[in-house]
């Protein structure tokens, strides 16, 4: 078998730390908040890097009260004049592009391009959300008495909880922060511990933003810690929202926390998605989108495509364009700019990966590529891997959990209506994608007895959503939705408005209540 391209010479630890500090200066975090007795990692060499300090007792609280302070007088700003500030922080997003994707590509060991691409997904969503505070429209609806006017009007919410994932560490907290700000929110992030330095860099960014534009301070307080820290987050009463990104067993425990308080919750958890290839199918096409979606990220995104669902009669051609494929991706530094695929995150995301593969063999499966780890003499703490391709006869259990690593399990299927039923058959509905030139068969993808998922795409993969749609998805994946087209009403409260200018008083529903 051959073995997939390795680029070694991995940046020595002094060197990560050297470029994390230049970043962070560069961005204006306080050389204070560089202390303390818990350190940030670096997944490129699996060392520490800088010392950071975690949320001590009482810091949740303080910063919930300081939030709901700002609250107050951010609520009856102008939307338009909140869209100026998250304005700014747009352009200095921009401006900072390489310093804040050194930062995600230190801490979570993107390639650059990624980092690069995440740190634009920032700048793009500030974009969308100054258009937004134009656009917080309510609606008028016809009352059925003379006389009255009955509508709907928007207001902020409150103060807004973000716990977010190491995977997309600063995109996930601008869908949030850039929305709920010209929304009239506050937000206190707590960000994964994994990725304290970038959440301390966008933190200062949006700090300076505040400041130039004369909005209230603590608008955005940051919270480093594990989930120590976020659970007093989730429970406060003052914590109006809570948006969680994470795993499936992080979102159950959300979500029974706010509800046991009667608050609100934004999920965005699992995610096992699958794409559809059929007899129609470009397969040159198919096969770039599968080996990105698949394969990007070291297997590490949400939307990573995990799941293979291929016709009997196009299923070997695409295999073997996918193994071949697979086998020319170069493994290493991601900083060097012919890598396609960085380190996993941690020891943790590794041990997953052998157990799936394992799992694999004893359901009968076959691993036809990767999964073998790459680069350990260099870096003993460092788990690079080769991206797997694996075949199974039947969707085995292995097939029905997320393993958050670059693992693609490859099932057939003899018609569509069958390949609906595989593609369902996961507990979990965040992206999906069918590969066809037959557009009846894209409809039947996308129709309401097609994809069970919050994202369906056609001759597209599952990764790569566009900031301008609703991104979340169904069932075990928590039915939230951040970003764009509506998802600015989660931030908001509805009041429906009735107003009396008859001069008289006549009852709904034609009641007679005679006084």
């Amino acid at each position: 078998m051959t073995a997939a391209i390795s680029r070694p010479a991995l940046p020595k630890t002094a060197e990560l730390s050297d470029l994390a500090r230049r970043s962070l200066h560069a961005c204006g975090v306080d050389e204070s908040l560089l202390s303390g007795d818990q350190w940030s990692r670096s997944p490129i060499t699996g060392d520490d890097l800088l010392p950071v300090s975690w949320a001590a007792d009482g810091d949740v609280e303080r910063a919930v009260e300081r939030a709901h302070a700002a609250f107050l007088a951010w609520r009856t700003t102008p939307a338009p004049a909140r869209g100026a500030l998250v304005k700014r922080l747009g352009e200095l997003l921009g401006e900072h592009q390489d310093a804040l994707a050194d930062l995600v590509t230190i801490e979570v060991g993107k390639i650059r391009s990624e980092a690069r691409g995440e740190v634009q997904e920032m700048v793009d969503v500030c974009d969308f959300a100054v258009g937004l505070s134009r656009q917080l429209y309510g609606r008028t609806m016809p009352s059925e008495r003379p006389g009255h006017r009955l509508m709907e009007t928007w207001h902020p919410l409150g103060v807004v909880g973000v716990v977010t994932a190491f995977n997309f560490p600063v995109a996930v907290w601008s869908w949030n922060a850039a929305i709920a700000l010209v929304c009239g929110d506050p937000v206190v992030w707590k960000p994964s511990e994994l990725t304290p330095l970038t959440a301390l860099a966008c933190s200062a960014l949006l700090d300076r933003a505040a400041a130039e534009t004369g909005a209230p301070a603590h608008l955005n307080q940051v919270l480093v810690g594990d989930a120590t820290t976020a659970r007093p987050l989730v429970e406060h009463p003052d914590v109006a929202l809570v948006s969680a990104t994470g795993s499936v067993r992080m979102g159950r425990d959300v979500a029974q926390r706010v509800a046991g308080r009667l608050g609100q919750t934004l999920l965005e958890l699992g995610g096992n998605n699958g794409a559809v290839v059929t007899p129609t199918a470009n397969l040159g096409l198919a096969t770039r989108g599968i080996v990105f979606g698949a394969a990007g990220t070291a297997g590490q995104r949400c939307t990573t495509m995990r799941r293979l669902i291929a016709h009997e009669d196009v299923v070997d051609d695409l295999v073997g364009r996918v193994v071949e494929a697979y086998r020319r991706l170069p493994v290493g530094n991601p900083f060097d700019p012919s890598t396609l695929v960085g380190p996993l995150v941690n020891r943790a995301a590794y041990d997953s990966l052998v157990t799936a593969l394992e799992d694999v063999r004893s359901s009968g499966g076959e691993v036809l590529v990767g999964g073998e780890r790459r680069l350990a003499e260099e870096g003993p703490d460092a788990f690079y891997v080769t991206p797997a391709v694996v075949r199974l006869p039947r969707q085995a259990d292995v097939v029905r959990r997320e393993t958050f690593a670059p693992l693609l399990h490859v099932l057939t299927y003899r018609d569509l209506r069958e390949a609906i039923s595989l593609h369902n058959a996961v507990p979990q509905g965040l992206a999906s994608s069918i590969f066809t030139g037959d557009q009846a068969e894209a409809e039947r993808f996308l129709a309401a007895d097609g994809s069970d998922c919050g994202i369906v795409n056609v001759n597209i993969g599952t990764s790569g959503a566009e900031i301008g749609g609703a991104f979340g998805g169904q069932k075990e994946t928590g039915g939230g939705r951040e970003s764009g087209s509506d998802s600015w009403k989660a931030y908001m409260r509805r009041a429906t408005n009735t107003v009396n200018y008859s001069g008289e008083l006549p009852l709904a529903q034609g009641v007679e209540f005679p006084v």
